[in-house]
C-alpha cells in the first residue's frame, strides 16, 4: 500500500509532510504535491502532518477521489523531488475549504 495526495492539496500545497518523509517520495508541481508510489514505504508519518488532511492510504481514498491514485503515480515520474518545507501558496487559506479542485491542478 502507498499513500496518496488528494484534492485538498490543490492550490494550497502545504509542505509539512515532506520534512518527515524518510524516503523522499514527495514530488512538487506548480500548485500540488504528489507521492511516488514506487518510493513510498507506508510509514504513515506524512498523513498526520497535513493541515488540510490531503494525504490518504491508497486503499482508503475518499469517495470520488480515486483518480488521484493515478495522478500521483503519473506526475511523480515527471515532477522534481521536494525534501524541504516551503511556505504554502499565497492564497492557501482561501482554497483550503474548497472542494472538487481537480480542474485547478496545474501540470
Amino acid at each position: 500500500m502507498t499513500f496518496v495526495v488528494s484534492d485538498e492539496c490543490v492550490k494550497c500545497k502545504y509542505t509539512d509532510c515532506v520534512e518527515v518523509c524518510p524516503v523522499d517520495c514527495f514530488h512538487e508541481g506548480p500548485n500540488f504535491l504528489v507521492i511516488d508510489p514506487d518510493e513510498c514505504i507506508d510509514c504513515t508519518l506524512c498523513e498526520p502532518e497535513c493541515p488540510v488532511e490531503a494525504i490518504h492510504p491508497e486503499d482508503d481514498m475518499p469517495a470520488g477521489q480515486e483518480a488521484y491514485i493515478k495522478i500521483n503515480a503519473d506526475l511523480a515520474k515527471i515532477w522534481p523531488v521536494i525534501t524541504e518545507k516551503k511556505d504554502p501558496l499565497p492564497d492557501h487559506e482561501e482554497w483550503a475549504a474548497v472542494k472538487d479542485k481537480l480542474k485547478y491542478l496545474e501540470r
